[in-house]
């Protein structure tokens, strides 16, 4: 072996033991401060929300084939402050229908929130509720002002909203699809729906998968976790709900 190889050898060899030095310190010590984790190798979405991935909740598809968002929306709330879906930006919120003369379900619907805001009460600042009357011509912001202090409303983000009774109805029925209609043949006089839509930080309408390998969508918003189930046998959804409200708020 001539005198120019053994160079070369010996020029290699110092490289490696500089870069030993010099870098492999600092690549421990990027392992260490957490700048390289697992998840830059799997690149799965369904890793620590705490890293900011996203949870697997999934996205409930719209009629182009995208990502169904909620709709623009702009209403006065109980304090008569005008609120619009630009409010809810960067927060994690529910969104029902109800009336504050509605004497079947709404009651149940709107306990079963109250104790939703109050098991995220540290979260107020990024959790919300949005609450629209489909009767806007009695629900005047001085009415839904006396039914939030009634039910024990104190969230910040929790607005109880009127405004032109058809763009609300548009709003339950094609942008949200929660069934919403007036019927004098049932008591109160109004049909709707007792679900609860979940929507997460960007505006989107999220749920969990079913065992079915379809989505929920929808969270039932009727049956309390006290009750479990109701008369019917179906289960309540109250429990899953704020597991995933839980998700959500880590994305």
């Amino acid at each position: 072996m001539s005198k120019k190889t053994n160079y070369s050898y010996v020029g290699v060899a110092f490289i490696i033991l500089v870069f030993g030095i010099i870098f492999i310190p600092r690549i421990i010590d990027r392992i260490s401060q957490g700048d390289i984790n697992r998840a830059d190798e799997s690149r799965s979405s369904q890793v620590s929300n705490s890293e900011g991935k996203k949870s697997d909740l999934t996205y409930i598809p719209s009629a182009d084939g995208g990502k169904r968002k909620v709709p623009e929306f702009s209403f006065v709330d109980q304090d008569g402050d005008t609120i619009s879906n630009k409010d809810y930006e960067g927060k994690v919120y529910l969104v029902e229908f109800f009336f504050t003369t509605c004497p079947t379900i709404c009651p149940r619907m709107n306990k079963n929130l109250v104790q939703i805001q109050n098991h995220f009460e540290e979260f107020k600042d990024e959790f919300g509720v949005a609450s629209f009357t489909i009767t806007p011509d009695i629900d005047t912001p001085e009415v839904l002002k006396a039914y939030a202090d009634n039910y024990g409303i104190t969230n910040p983000n929790w607005h109880l909203m009127t405004g032109d009774e058809e763009t609300i109805y548009k709003l339950a029925n094609e942008g949200f699809y929660l069934y919403t209609a007036k019927d004098e043949a049932v008591e109160g006089g109004f049909e709707h729906s007792g679900n609860f839509a979940l929507i997460d930080k960007e505006g989107y309408i999220r749920s969990r998968m079913l065992s079915t390998g379809n989505p929920l969508i929808y969270y039932n918003g009727i049956i309390s976790e006290e009750e479990g189930v109701d008369d019917e046998g179906i289960p309540q959804e109250i429990t899953m709900l704020k597991e995933d409200i839980a998700k959500l708020l880590k994305e």
